[in-house]
């Protein structure tokens, strides 16, 4: 049940992940895919004051996914106006042609899915051959496995806790047994776990507890459609986040 799987950690709990890894830190990144597309230079520079790390940014191409968003062009656009991370989610097939285009628009991390080519391998070498930060993301029934042999190649693991195409989905619970059995697989690697997908402060702390240390956020950070209300918005997963790793709000 939902509310087993995101029951808080007791303070043992919280001692033994501390000693099982060391954290990585702890990253915000609300998703453009719900701001306002209407003036998307306006919401970058508001979640970037109201406190966000990353600026994740969802890319579909009505194949691989049901659902189109944008490209190279638009986060182009919207690159003057943050100096914050960008965090690209390709949610496209194939992605090899792309990766320099998206390099060149000034995306920071480039994450592909392990699903969308038979070359993960290669593509992740191409990302980092463009001086990117490379990461892989995991469809919800994809299992850890599929990162076995690239690990080497990871800066960023992305695990999808919702089925990918759309916001505003409903959290998977199974996504926090994944993302334990992924941090255990990268202990002693500079690897982040991020997750996507119906994370808001209900259930941030049981994220950060298996080991995710960034946050994909879209309809939780921008509900209220005004720079306080992001403010509040991202603090609350924030701060739930920090709970549940033991330090201080």
């Amino acid at each position: 049940m939902l509310g087993e799987a995101i029951r808080r950690p007791s303070a043992t709990g919280k001692r033994a992940m501390t000693q099982a890894f060391a954290p990585r830190p702890l990253a915000i990144a609300p998703s453009i895919l719900a701001s306002d597309f209407s003036k998307l230079g306006e919401e970058v520079r508001a979640v970037d004051a109201a406190g966000a790390d990353w600026i994740h940014l969802d890319v579909m191409d009505g194949h691989f996914v049901p659902n189109i968003s944008y490209g190279p062009d638009v986060i182009k656009a919207m690159r003057p106006h943050t100096k914050k991370i960008f965090d690209a989610h390709l949610m496209i097939s194939p992605c090899d042609p792309y990766l320099e285009a998206f390099a060149k628009a000034g995306c920071d991390h480039i994450t592909v899915h392990a699903e969308a080519g038979p070359h993960l391998h290669r593509s992740l070498q191409a990302i980092r051959a463009l001086g990117k930060k490379a990461g892989v993301s995991l469809n919800p029934a994809t299992p850890i496995s599929a990162l076995e042999y690239v690990l080497d190649l990871v800066d960023l693991v992305l695990v999808m806790s919702v089925n990918p195409g759309f916001g505003g989905q409903a959290f998977i619970p199974s996504a926090i047994g994944k993302i334990r059995d992924i941090r255990a697989m990268t202990a002693g690697r500079p690897i982040d776990i991020e997750v996507d997908g119906g994370v808001g402060p209900d259930v941030a702390g049981a994220l950060a507890a298996a080991g995710a240390n960034a946050f994909v956020a879209g309809t939780s950070v921008f509900r209220g459609g005004t720079l306080e209300s992001y403010k509040t918005n991202i603090a609350a997963i924030r701060n739930a986040a920090l709970g549940a790793r033991g330090e201080a709000i």
